[in-house]
């Protein structure tokens, strides 16, 4: 299996990734994307390491091979697919979202269910042939399934120029020339390949962006305009302890002409094919149990930073502090219970996948957009005034000079001046960095607009079953058995 040496090599390929107006000569070497190309290559060596029980025998080759690029088919399966999600999640502490499992869990639901991508020119073929090279190779894929944010009002077909989506251009006898942008590509610049489509529900009149196909992130023609990278301005790692590991660089993907061979494309103009590959194969259900897993490790480490800096603070036993440290406690809880029960329920479909169980698994999700915040909410009143009061930098604890104030004055009972500042400054980067923001929208809108979340959780909800409860109740009583009125006097 790949290493990171084997992955950090494969990445200087003369992808075209743009920052600052200027193309990126080694995405390994820029102080932007080299930590998290550094973080993702030892997200390999843990896979490639037999120890953490992440490898599974290929059914096809005999070789071991990344479980979570394969779809679990039994209980069993699941149980160790889960726990395989955990050690990549564990790595990172839930901060990088799009780490390799996740579209690796799209692709493999995709391939479960062929049927669902059309015969013609060998797309459904080609979806089974990609999931092979993903489990072969040990490909890292991001995604881009949205579109531009030209106009909400209108779908691309309506859009002022042509193609600004991306869409099909021309149509060859060995491929398709796409044109146009989509977004949004987060660790796209250190991926190995892009899928790129539309999760974002298109009209008839769309028919030339209805398409579904992956890339190559070096192939000529693409580029990847990033946002403002985090891990530049990050001074140290004692500073910025997150920014300097997990700063993913979320990118618009610019399409200049690229020619897409058929074998890579898997939805062709076809509006339908679009949702069909996310919802009929179970990869929604099974990419985002992969997403909850790494949510609710994240929340869990804002809990443990909440529940030190309470100690370290000496308040973790006022009475309102425990009543904050136990409200982090119901809200990771729920996250967490929601998997237990997601897994408990699952089930195999027609085509033998072990689909998660929908219903609670959309129910955490749905309360995604209130729960982040929430968690950030109370761990930005546990630390206070304290995260603003810490020293510029690591260097006045360094220096002889300024450490003597630093010991004085910033530290706690039991606890040294570095020890105190490490800790909130870990806690700022969390709630309060530039790299703290971006991860608060990113929850936000982590898997759409919380709108579209909750339709999610209201559709694999059976209401059936509460609405019958009323009407039962309903129909227990009546007007024909209200007391009678009594007659009152003149």
């Amino acid at each position: 299996m790949r290493t990171s040496a084997d992955y950090l090599k494969s990445l200087s390929d003369g992808r075209q990734v743009i920052v600052d107006g200027s193309p990126v000569d080694d995405v390994t070497t820029h102080p932007a994307f080299a930590p998290i190309a550094r973080t993702v290559g030892e997200l390999f060596d843990l896979a490639a390491d037999p120890a953490n029980g992440m490898q599974v025998t290929d059914e096809v080759t005999g070789n071991p091979v990344n479980r979570l690029y394969v779809a679990p088919r039994t209980a069993e399966d699941l149980t160790a697919w889960r726990a395989a999600a955990q050690v990549w999640a564990d790595h990172t502490n839930g901060w990088v979202g799009r780490s390799p499992d996740h579209v690796g869990a799209f692709v493999a639901a995709f391939a479960s269910h062929p049927e669902a991508f059309a015969t013609e020119r060998g797309l459904a073929e080609n979806v089974v042939a990609f999931q092979r090279r993903v489990v072969e190779n040990d490909l890292y894929v991001s995604y881009a399934i949205i579109p531009p944010q030209v106009s909400r009002a209108t779908t691309a077909h309506a859009w002022d120029g042509d193609f600004v989506q991306v869409g099909v251009k021309e149509e060859r006898e060995d491929g398709i020339v796409v044109s146009g942008a989509q977004m949004l590509a987060t660790g796209g610049a250190v991926a190995d390949e892009i899928l790129v489509s539309c999760i974002k529900p298109l009209t008839p009149e769309d028919t030339d962006f209805a398409i579904s196909f992956t890339v190559p992130v070096a192939t000529d023609g693409l580029r990847l305009y990033c946002r403002r990278p985090y891990a530049t301005g990050a001074t140290s790692d004692f500073d910025y302890p997150l920014t300097t590991r997990y700063d993913e660089t979320d990118a618009l993907l610019v399409f200049d002409d690229v020619f897409i061979p058929w074998k890579d494309v898997f939805v062709y103009k076809d509006v339908p094919g679009l949702r069909q590959q996310f919802f009929d194969t179970g990869a929604h259900v099974l990419g985002n149990f992969q997403a909850q897993i790494r949510f609710a490790t994240k929340l869990r480490f804002l809990a443990g930073i909440a529940r030190k800096v309470a100690a370290v603070n000496g308040v973790d036993r006022f009475p309102g502090v425990v009543e904050k440290l136990g409200e982090l406690a119901s809200l990771v809880s729920v996250v967490e219970s929601a998997l237990h029960a997601a897994q408990f329920t699952a089930a195999a479909d027609e085509q033998g996948l072990h689909r998660p169980g929908a219903q609670s698994l959309y129910a955490a999700m749905g309360l995604q957009a209130e729960l982040h915040p929430r968690v950030i909410g109370i761990l930005r009143e546990l630390v206070g005034g304290g995260v603003l009061q810490v020293p510029s930098s690591v260097a006045e604890l360094q220096n002889p000079d300024t450490a003597q104030d630093m010991e004085r004055y910033v530290s706690s009972p039991g606890i040294s001046s570095v020890e105190r500042v490490k800790l909130f400054k870990l806690a700022w980067d969390a709630i309060g960095s530039e790299f703290a923001g971006r991860h608060q929208s990113y929850e936000l809108f982590y898997s759409g607009a919380p709108f579209v979340v909750k339709g999610y959780a209201f559709r694999n909800y059976d209401y059936d079953r509460p609405v019958a409860a009323v009407d039962e109740f309903l129909a227990s009583y009546g007007v024909t058995e209200l007391p009678a009125l009594q007659e009152v006097p003149a």
